[in-house]
């Protein structure tokens, strides 16, 4: 993780800062009720900060209406028009998300640059595999060292107007490339680092290829903030975000379940048991690992670390917490046994 820390709005990124779950919306900006209504269902799902789409004035102008409304930080997305920039830091914006290569001149940049110092605003380098200066392709050809090239260049630019509160990505749809460009940019640089997979595709393939690539990062020590970008309504990406958090260790809270693939062996309707254990705690914040398990082979043997488990049997099954058998439980009654017993302990 990196050592510097910047802070957008009330959330920390970098420094040692628990890693957070970003998503952006996909309602037209200057619609505040729309985007202020996807924004409150993107923080029930899990999102720590959010970015909007600032095409235009109004765009820009909608910001202040929009962060008066909602609790967690607003980052405005920027691109060629340094006015909307300008324009969102006035209005509101927590942070700025700019590529300074397509802003235009250094009048440009350093106009933005002072309209976040004078806030104290931090900038989001986004650099994308798609859309690298023509001159850095040129001479690095479409590779992780073309991606760090170009983000180190436009931070080079922010150093000349003594600007330092800053936060990169590089991100790619080739899940190897963006890893690798990652990697050699958390050997180049301190600042802290916003890991995506951009144009991931659908919810499926999507999640399959921010899994692959965010966490292959995280289990390096590698990000400091997280976007699951996905073809699919924008609260899925703030679930998502926060599942591969715990996935990978990452994050702590809630319920982690573990269940068993199923087999020939099993004797209960182990898929839709476990489904619907999963359903009714996913608003459970207990730091607990519940099992589901399909027989007296995985559980509670191989379950024994779980806090609180199931374990199908003929006709029934067995309830068992931290290991240690509690009583039998009819196969009927074994998903509401289990709930039960883990809201008993609250």
């Amino acid at each position: 993780m990196a050592e510097r820390q910047i802070h957008c709005g009330g959330v920390r990124i970098g420094g040692g800062a628990p890693v957070s779950v970003q998503s952006m919306t996909n309602t037209k900006t200057d619609d505040v009720a729309a985007t202020v209504a996807q924004i409150r269902r993107l923080e029930a799902a899990g999102c720590d900060i959010v970015r909007v789409a600032v095409p235009d004035m109004a765009a820009a102008r909608a910001i202040g209406d929009i962060r008066a409304q909602i609790s967690i930080p607003l980052v405005a997305d920027i691109h060629f028009d340094y006015r909307l920039a300008v324009e969102a830091a006035a209005a509101g914006a927590d942070k700025i998300r700019i590529n300074p290569g397509n802003i235009g001149e250094r009048e440009h940049v350093r106009a933005v640059v002072a309209a976040c110092r004078a806030r104290n605003l931090p900038i989001r380098i986004g650099v994308n595999g798609g859309s690298l200066e023509k001159e850095v392709l040129a001479k690095y050809g479409l590779t992780a060292r073309a991606m760090l090239e170009s983000a180190m260049g436009h931070v080079r630019l922010l150093n000349q107007f003594d600007f330092d509160d800053i936060c990169i990505s590089v991100k790619a749809s080739d899940v190897r490339l963006t890893v690798a460009a990652y990697r050699l940019l958390s050997l180049e640089t301190d600042y802290p680092l916003h890991l995506g997979v951009t144009e991931a595709g659908t919810e499926y393939m999507g999640i399959m290829k921010s899994a692959a690539g965010i966490g292959a990062l995280l289990l390096e020590g590698i990000g400091d903030t997280i976007r699951v970008s996905l073809t699919a309504p924008p609260e899925r990406e703030a679930v998502a975000g926060v599942a591969l958090l715990r996935a990978v260790g990452v994050r702590t809270d809630g319920v982690r379940i573990v269940s068993c693939p199923s087999c020939g062996r099993c004797c209960i309707d182990l898929i839709s048991i476990a489904s619907e254990v999963e359903k009714r705690l996913a608003g459970c914040r207990k730091n607990i690992t519940v099992a589901v398990m399909g027989c007296a082979v995985n559980g509670p043997g191989e379950a024994s670390h779980a806090d609180y488990g199931i374990a199908g049997g003929k006709g029934e099954g067995i309830l068992f917490r931290k290991g240690r058998i509690l009583r039998k439980v009819p196969m009927d009654r074994l998903a509401d046994a289990l709930l039960e017993l883990i809201g008993e302990e609250e």
